[in-house]
């Protein structure tokens, strides 16, 4: 009997102890699984959100400056001869983007910049652009078609340097072998297009030279105006909303489009345009039809372009644009009835290759933000599970 009761009182003892109910003790060892579960969760969304903007970027890139590029095409085979007005339609489809601007706000957590700054930049990478795509069109006038491809494709190269100084991007075994791949992949195509005999030799010297130096200006002018947007980006906008992307390629463009305009009027070009027009094989509505879509396409894939520079980086966006290059000779079989050989294949299987070994560079780069990610939550749970 005495024994009984001794375990009773124990019992009442360690009740006195810890008076508090369990469904309470339950609800208080629930709440660092919760944090730990939120904690993982809105990352995940997070990640999947930005790779499927990435993939739209990707996609506006690729089939903008693909058909783009065979738009350009189909204007000088079909008697369109006007420098001016083959750098005007690279930036003139800017309105398109006007509905945007006020669909599309900015951050409510974001300080704009002065807006002198801001129109600073803009101007700066307008004027910026005008003298590109004016250099290139010069190269493209006065260079074979081989020479013109393989100075473009030392922007990659350039655009490395200019990343690595300008971004402080970190040049590993795989994204150097990425830019190599690519880089030859498209001299395969200059190579090529050398043996068909796409080449124009009844230029001077002197034009030869200058349609050389404004190539391969314009190459480097192109690497050095991505990282600068990207350093825009990063250190003096400071806007993760998709108003910065519009903005960066709306504004500029304005610029642009005014520099052409007087370029146009002052070469004395716009006398010729009336004449163009009328001469066009195909007639005059397929003309404006044919100028219109081509400013809509670049339009379309400089927004790819400026957008994977907001979401990656500079050099991904021109590993992009160079991957873009192989295709166009495979779409051009099927339009202009090219000749398809194995060069271009192997050119293409290339560019894939280069592609892929620069994803498989970011996929590993996500695991280990991964693994940072999940070391840091894993801290905040034991410094709550402490605190309880």
């Amino acid at each position: 009997m005495d024994a009984a009761q001794e375990m009773v009182n124990q019992s009442r003892g360690k009740e006195e102890i810890d008076p508090r109910p369990k469904e309470d003790i339950v609800h208080h060892n629930s709440i660092p699984n919760h944090i730990n579960n939120k904690n993982l969760l809105l990352p995940k969304v997070k990640h999947y959100k930005k790779w499927l903007r990435i993939t739209i970027y990707i996609l506006f890139l690729l089939v903008g400056q693909t058909t783009a590029t065979l738009l350009g095409r189909l204007y000088f085979d079909k008697g369109g001869n006007s420098k001016w007005m083959a750098t005007f339609v690279q930036s003139a489809g800017f309105p398109i983007f006007i509905p945007f601007l006020f669909f599309f706000s900015s951050s409510t957590t974001f300080r704009r910049p002065l807006v002198l700054r801001l129109t600073l930049i803009y101007i700066a990478f307008g004027l910026i652009l005008t003298g590109d795509n004016l250099m290139y069109s010069y190269g493209l006038l006065y260079l074979p078609v081989s020479t013109y491809s393989l100075l473009c494709a030392s922007q990659l190269a350039f655009n490395a340097v200019t990343s690595f100084f300008i971004n402080a991007q970190k040049i590993t075994a795989l994204v150097l072998n990425s830019i190599v791949i690519l880089t030859i992949s498209v001299c395969l195509l200059a190579i090529n297009a050398n043996d068909e005999g796409n080449t124009t030799n009844n230029v001077s010297r002197g034009k030869y030279v200058i349609g050389f130096l404004c190539t391969l200006g314009a190459s480097a002018t192109y690497s050095l105006l991505l990282s600068l947007t990207q350093f825009s980006f990063e250190k003096v906008i400071k806007d993760e909303s998709y108003n910065t992307v519009i903005c960066m390629q709306f504004y500029p463009s304005i610029v642009a489009t005014c520099g052409c305009v007087i370029g146009l009027f002052g070469s004395g070009e716009w006398r010729t345009l009336k004449g163009e027009m009328r001469d066009y094989k195909t007639g005059g509505v397929p003309y404006v039809l044919t100028l219109t879509f081509t400013a809509i396409s670049w339009q379309v894939s400089s927004l790819g372009l400026i957008g994977l520079v907001f979401e990656v980086s500079s050099l991904f966006s021109n590993v992009i644009s160079t991957l873009s290059l192989p295709m166009i000779p495979i779409f051009a079989v099927v339009f202009f009835h090219d000749k398809m050989n194995g060069v271009k294949v192997i050119s293409l299987v290339l560019a894939m290759w280069g592609f892929l070994s620069y994803i498989y560079q970011h996929y590993l780069d996500n695991i280990e933000a991964n693994k940072a990610r999940k070391e840091k939550v894993d801290v905040t749970l034991v410094a709550s599970t402490e605190m309880c």
